[in-house]
This record gives structure tokens, C-alpha cells and sequence, in this order.
């Protein structure tokens, strides 16, 4: 149940990170399912770092929003490497 979990919560953080960066229209279903997943751990090594630990076993806001932290600052390396700009 917590893979499922995990690949709703990245879908909607990626879809989300996607509308704030603008690639919306460049992305599909399975893209923003793996920048959500591949974002919620880059946003949870970060929260780490300041002490944060979630738990991944069930569904929390806080989980949510460190996954679209993680996904933004994921898509804007992406933004940085292939334009050359953040945005």
C-alpha cells in the first residue's frame, strides 16, 4: 500500500512542480509521476539536513510539500541545464 501511496503523492507533486516551472505542456503522466518521486527524495535529503525526518507509510501534508519542494528544485536543475536559465 505504500508504493501506492508514494506514486499518487509524486504524481501530484510532480504534475504541481511542473505548473509552477512552466513544463506542464512538456510532460505527461509518467514524467510527473518520476520528477514527483525523484523530488520527494531530494526534498526529504534536504529536510534531513535541518532535522526534519517524515515518516513515508502514510499520507501527511508535510510529506506533500516536501515532495514539491523536492520536484521544483529538481525541475529547475533540469531548466538550469537544458535553457541555461532557472525559469
Amino acid at each position: 500500500m505504500g508504493w501506492i501511496i508514494a506514486l499518487v503523492v509524486g504524481g501530484v507533486a510532480g504534475w504541481l512542480a511542473s505548473m509552477v516551472m512552466n513544463r506542464d505542456a512538456s510532460m505527461g503522466i509518467f514524467w510527473n509521476i518520476i520528477v514527483g518521486c525523484v523530488g520527494s527524495v531530494v526534498g526529504n535529503l534536504i529536510a534531513n539536513q535541518f532535522g526534519y525526518a517524515g515518516s513515508v507509510k502514510e499520507f501527511s501534508i508535510q510529506g506533500l510539500i516536501i515532495a514539491l519542494v523536492g520536484a521544483v528544485i529538481l525541475l529547475a536543475i533540469v531548466n538550469l541545464v537544458q535553457r541555461g536559465r532557472v525559469r
